[in-house]
């Protein structure tokens, strides 16, 4: 009876570590599926059960590396970029809806996607690739917090950069909450940033006809930079061709694609083919909707320096800060530019939010790595923070936009091994059957692929080639020559891979371990079972597991650690009240589990009460160890403290957790 047992708990528990190891290969397992679609809601209700992804993602369509272009569009050529963002706004819809119909369809973010699809040294460097855009994303958004904070409260900028490091914290707190309450959250600064906005366009008071004749497609120095420097020629900064690069290159950022394919699938749908093109819809509408409200919001920061700086003769503004301190003196109200620096913290931290469940995505895809998730936010920020402060503190405040435009470069270098995979991922009719897309989304999407690579390239080339000349250093420029040849190499491999590989390989990491069929099950028989007591009205619950665990002839050690300052303070040599009594207690434990047959003994330990269960149990040489868990979280785990996961860590042999 007592073996049956016995191989009835390993069984359980063999189930239990399989369905681990199936969950860790969801993307964002710990909310995947955690939003049900399929229950028998109606009307708005169900229609906002789809709701919410494409909001995460369109946080980084309005993000602080974006506002510089739009300033210094608007400052400059008045309305008649407009249709630039709208342009860029169309590519990113369409975008995002293939990013969505890959999570919905075969249930794999981009990520996981890849490492299916490419060998694993490529997917290595495509890894590391996208984890230096992401800390570059977050590079960016560090510097807009930064940046917005200093102009609402007049702090050195290092010292804003070393704040945003605390809303990593606030992220985790948001985790645990769940993936609607981080939605929700985003959705309000979303709110907050289009709010200041309305309220300071309404203080302009722009006009809807100049607003209007801007979509309508036009570069107003066209003809003058032809004649002058030639299309192909190098491009001066100053020029509308220029800014519509910045604009339309700065707009599909590459974690927007791995994140939202992962997003997605934290809705459960009906895997029938009515629920999935159900699905694919509502995420097209989800998109369109949240990136409609992205675009408004560049809009109106383009209409606002249209207005305020364009029809002032202000033609020269291209920085933020620059447009902060002009705000109120232009509009004679102090509101604009608090509105200004409020709306830029809201876009800098809705934005740091999705950076870092990227970087999650990112790492657990490609390599089916897991790391603390405060760990993983840690890394991401410093990686973004130590480069911002070594170069305020090298080069000043005043040249941070140069900072701003490096971190772009570099999403624009990434931007290619992303749209390129998902674009082959979701034409391929032999994954997708029935849900490719069909042959006129592929050619507009290849064509909008096309045509945001090649804007990307000409904004490195503008970045490189200004660098060619002023640099005398041939030891650089031949690591330029060598980068370039490499990253071209890459890209053909990329776009051609998918394509001369007739036969699918096999995953070039593993979802899961082979298993043999001839390996047997060893079941292990424990003789000495220890079990930590907290002296609680529990401790006859732990015991009573211990010996469903153990047959006859087992011996039972029963561990308590004295915590009186007196203990902690002499050790052994304790013989204050508390420590008599718990002796006391121990023995009467003790003498209860003999009457059953088996034999026992009592130990105490004193002082650190991981320390001693784990030396209690490494002395007695014990093969199991029977622990309670109180149930404790959050900062209750801070203020009574978590004993249960240092003690596993400590000892090689299994731990029982029953929960009180």
């Amino acid at each position: 009876m007592v073996r049956l047992r016995l191989i009835n708990y390993f069984c359980n528990q063999i189930v239990i570590l399989f369905k681990e190891k199936m969950l860790q290969n969801k993307s964002l397992d710990n909310i995947h599926e955690s939003i049900d679609t399929t229950s028998k809601q109606k009307g708005w209700r169900k229609i906002f059960s789809f709701i919410g992804p494409a909001y995460l993602v369109s946080v980084g369509y309005m993000d602080p590396g974006n506002w510089a272009t739009d300033i210094a569009g608007g400052s400059k050529y008045g309305f008649t970029l407009i249709w630039v963002l709208l342009a860029s706004n169309l590519m990113a819809v369409l975008l995002q809806s293939l990013s969505a119909r890959l999570g919905i369809v075969r249930g794999r973010d981009l990520a996981q996607a890849n490492r299916e699809a490419y060998p694993q040294s490529v997917n290595f460097i495509l890894w590391l690739l996208a984890e230096i855009a992401i800390a570059a994303t977050d590079l960016a958004e560090v510097l807009g917090m930064a940046i917005g904070i200093q102009l609402l409260f007049g702090l050195p900028l290092f010292i804003g950069v070393s704040i945003t490091v605390l809303d990593t914290f606030f992220l985790l707190y948001l985790q645990r909450l769940g993936i609607r309450k981080i939605e929700a959250f985003i959705i309000i600064l979303i709110g907050i940033i289009g709010v200041s906005f309305l309220i300071n366009i309404f203080l302009a008071n722009p006009s809807i006809h100049d607003i209007l004749k801007g979509f309508i497609p036009s570069l107003p120095d066209a003809d003058q930079l032809y004649r002058n420097e030639g299309i192909v020629g190098k491009l001066p900064k100053e020029t509308a061709l220029y800014l519509a690069i910045g604009m339309i290159g700065a707009t599909v950022m590459p974690h927007n694609l791995y994140l939202h394919s992962a997003l997605i699938q934290t809705r459960k749908i009906s895997r029938t083919t009515k629920g999935i093109r159900h699905a694919i819809k509502m995420s097209i509408v989800d998109s369109t909707i949240a990136l409609n409200l992205a675009f408004f919001i560049n809009a109106a920061i383009l209409i606002l320096a249209a207005t305020v700086f364009y029809k002032t003769g202000r033609t020269d503004v291209g920085e933020i800060r620059q447009a902060h301190s002009l705000l109120s003196p232009l509009l004679g109200t102090k509101i604009a530019s608090t509105l200004f620096a409020v709306a830029l913290i809201a876009s800098g931290q809705s934005s740091t939010i999705t950076g870092t469940l990227s970087g999650q995505i990112v790492m657990e895809g490609y390599l089916q790595i897991r790391i603390n998730p405060l760990m993983r936010r840690l890394i991401t920020r410093l990686a973004a923070i130590v480069p911002a402060i070594i170069f305020i503190a090298l080069s000043g405040e005043e040249k941070i936009d140069s900072l701003l435009i490096f971190s772009q470069v570099i999403l624009s270098i990434q931007l290619a091994f992303a749209i390129i995979p998902l674009i082959h991922f979701v034409s391929d009719k032999n994954k997708m059957q029935e849900f490719a897309i069909s042959a006129k989304t592929k050619l507009l999407s290849w064509l909008f692929a096309v045509i945001l690579i090649l804007l990307n390239f000409k904004m490195i080339y503008g970045e490189i080639q200004s660098y060619w000349i002023d640099s005398q250093n041939i030891t650089i420029k031949a690591c330029i020559i060598l980068s370039i040849i490499l990253f071209i190499l890459l890209l053909l491999y990329v776009i051609l891979f998918p394509l001369i590989s007739k036969k699918n390989i096999s995953a070039s990491i593993e979802m899961h371990p082979s298993i043999n069929n001839n390996e047997e099950l060893s079941i292990p028989v424990y003789q000495k079972i220890a079990i930590a007591l907290d002296f609680s009205d529990n401790d006859f619950k732990l015991i009573s597991n211990a010996i469903g665990q153990a047959g006859i002839n087992k011996e039972f050690i029963l561990i308590h650690v004295v915590e009186t300052a007196t203990s902690k303070l002499h050790g052994k040599e304790t013989d204050d009240y508390e420590t008599k009594k718990d002796q006391e207690r121990l023995n009467m434990l003790v003498a209860k589990i003999k009457s059953k047959g088996y034999e026992a003994k009592g130990i105490l330990g004193f002082k650190e009460t991981v320390k001693e269960i784990t030396r209690i149990v490494l002395e007695e040489k014990a093969d199991l160890l029977i622990i309670g868990a109180h149930g404790h979280k959050g900062l209750k785990d801070f203020i009574y403290g978590s004993s249960i996961n240092k003690v596993r860590h400590a000892l090689d042999i299994p731990v029982f957790i029953v929960k009180k």
